[in-house]
């Protein structure tokens, strides 16, 4: 009797050890067709068609001789032959690294003074970062054009400062071939340092406090503490800001248009508006194509070596 109740009482518990693990797999089965998955499904759908189908249809395009409309008669690398044998695009890429370089180190040193400044609880905090955060609101298109109209010789600073007699003051720099593309960088940095504050001044506020104290007691300096201490605890924010400043860099499509439309002549060119041009205005689809290729590969050459670094220093630091 005692036989036949320990065989079934085994029976029943593997069973239900049977029954627990199959109610224990179910549930996993079904968790791919949760709610966030179908939630951003087509979001995933429309990006990856909007994005990387039409990626690979310039790379396609960018092999052809296609002019207004798009063919498929293929050419090889003759559409970038061409491309950098152009001195427009020439100017348009040396553009793009001043413009760049000048855009994001000013942003950075400005924005970091910006955060400096604010992490010492100053009064009105709250009105001045909103101060200096408003310009990120604002278009591009309209900061071009408040910036064109500041800039121009025959109103804004050059009228203003004749007005009180500084006559030997001219601000002729947008119709200055050699200054046009340092326009861009000043309404670029205009509108972007408060972000770039916003950022720093987040890490700032993340920084232990005793770590400061005890460099003060062993009897550093301020200079020595924001150098050697605080700037570096501010490694991410670095990093996420000037992945951010590069994106901005590329992307100054709409500033170039409002503020100078690459003029004079094409002495202020961006890559990005020597595509336009190029494709929309002159019926050049290959070769515009070409050189989106080549605006593509120039981020992926900087940013991917960046990110890897900086992912592969944070899983060593994480160790």
């Amino acid at each position: 009797m005692e036989v036949d109740t320990s065989r079934r009482l085994n029976v029943s518990l593997k069973s239900g050890d049977a029954l627990g693990r199959a109610t224990s797999r179910a549930p996993r089965r079904k968790q791919f067709w949760n709610p966030a998955v179908l939630t951003l499904t087509p979001s995933i759908v429309v990006l990856t068609i909007a994005v990387y189908v039409f990626i690979g249809w310039s790379v396609l395009i960018s092999f052809t001789n296609s002019k207004f409309a798009p063919n498929y008669d293929f050419v090889g690398l003759a559409q970038y032959v061409r491309l950098w044998n152009s001195d427009r695009w020439n100017v348009a890429v040396v553009n793009l690294g001043l413009f760049s370089v000048a855009f994001m180190v000013i942003s950075l040193v400005i924005g970091l003074l910006l955060a400096i400044f604010l992490d010492q609880k100053v009064r009105a905090e709250g009105t001045l970062r909103m101060i200096y955060l408003y310009p990120m609101a604002v278009s591009l298109i309209v900061t071009g054009t408040a910036w064109k109209w500041i800039l121009n010789p025959g109103l804004g600073l050059e009228m203003l400062f004749h007005d009180i007699g500084w006559t030997s003051i001219h601000v002729n720099w947008l119709i200055d071939p050699k200054m046009a593309v340092y326009t861009l960088v000043i309404a670029a940095v205009w509108q972007t340092a408060g972000f770039v504050m916003a950022i720093f001044l987040a890490g700032l506020r993340g920084v232990d406090g005793e770590i400061v104290k005890a460099a003060q007691m062993e009897g550093a300096g301020v200079f020595r503490i924001y150098s050697t201490i605080i700037i570096p605890m501010l490694r991410s924010s670095v990093f996420s800001v000037i992945v951010i400043l590069i994106y901005q860099a590329v992307r100054s499509f709409d500033l170039v248009v409002a503020l100078t439309n690459g003029g004079p002549g094409f002495s202020s060119d961006l890559p990005t508006t020597f595509m336009y041009n190029l494709t929309f205005s002159r019926g050049q689809l290959a070769q515009g194509a070409a050189s989106s290729v080549m605006i593509l590969l120039v981020v992926v050459v900087i940013i991917v070596p960046y990110l890897f670094s900086e992912f592969k220093r944070e899983h060593h630091d994480s160790l």
